[in-house]
């Protein structure tokens, strides 16, 4: 997502922390970016913080989660309006951070795992689930992990601004895939690679109106939607999208939209 939140998406933690490069592969799956996961476990504790260094998201989360609950209403048959539409489905967030997406996840009604290979950000993420009273069944996993386990299969598997930071894309996604269960639906939210991308969701985000960090994004880690639908060509999903989301400075809110060349998502349902 831009961490515009305003423009562009901040990094998202994903990672645990103090592995090599071969020890963090050998610990968590080739996917994992081991810079990433140090990067990130630092900020492990403020994830629930509103104006602190994920603000951007937390602008960004109810734009992204309506979009999110009427994608899945429109596949999986059920009612958008209702309080938990969701209720007796399971749900897989990969990469799930502090947890802004499974606790809502969990209040439409999924049974909930959320997986995080940085074990501060499942810390962070279990104990602010218990402060509220939810319960997700966090881990301090990778979807290799997973699914090496025999783990599964979902009904829905989300992984919300995660690829762009991985090692591995193709495998990262393809894993993700395997998780879903035959009729399921996979969502994967991302940045396009596009010059506005680069001009809003690189450089403005970051050095002008400094919603996150410098060195949040790297711009060649982005992925084009048609560069999603060919690592998934061999798996037995039909992909759909880009639905779009941008940011609308005049009202200062995210709706969605057409344009797709900052934030987008991807839907892949899985044939059954």
């Amino acid at each position: 997502m831009t961490a515009s939140n305003g423009a562009a998406s901040p990094r998202i933690p994903r990672h645990g922390q103090g592995f090599s490069q071969n020890s963090a592969e050998t610990a968590f799956g080739a996917s994992i970016d081991p810079a990433d996961v140090a990067r990130f476990s630092a900020q492990a504790a403020e994830w629930w913080d509103a104006k602190g260094p994920f603000a951007p998201l937390h602008r960004f989360n109810p734009a992204r989660l309506t979009l999110i609950r009427d994608q899945l209403c429109a596949r999986l048959g059920r009612d958008a309006a209702a309080l938990r539409p969701f209720e007796g489905l399971t749900l897989l967030d990969v990469g799930c951070g502090g947890g802004l997406i499974a606790e809502p996840m969990r209040r439409m009604g999924f049974s909930v795992t959320a997986i995080d290979a940085s074990s501060e950000n499942i810390g962070t993420a279990r104990a602010h689930a218990e402060m509220v009273g939810l319960d997700i069944a966090y881990r301090a996993a990778t979807v290799e992990q997973i699914e090496a386990e025999g783990a599964g299969p979902f009904d829905v598997v989300l992984t919300m601004e995660v690829i762009e930071h991985v090692a591995d894309p193709e495998a990262f996604v393809r894993a993700c895939s395997r998780l879903v269960r035959p009729g399921g639906v996979m969502m994967v939210a991302t940045l396009n690679r596009t010059l506005k991308s680069l001009a809003l969701g690189k450089v403005a985000a970051e050095y002008v109106l400094r919603w996150v960090p410098a060195g949040t994004h790297d711009w060649r880690q982005f992925l084009r939607p048609d560069e999603i639908r060919a690592m998934l060509a061999q798996e037995p999903v039909a992909v759909e999208g880009p639905y779009g989301l941008a940011y609308d400075p005049l009202n200062d809110r995210w709706r969605q939209t057409d344009d797709a060349a900052i934030n987008y998502m991807m839907v892949a349902v899985r044939s059954g």
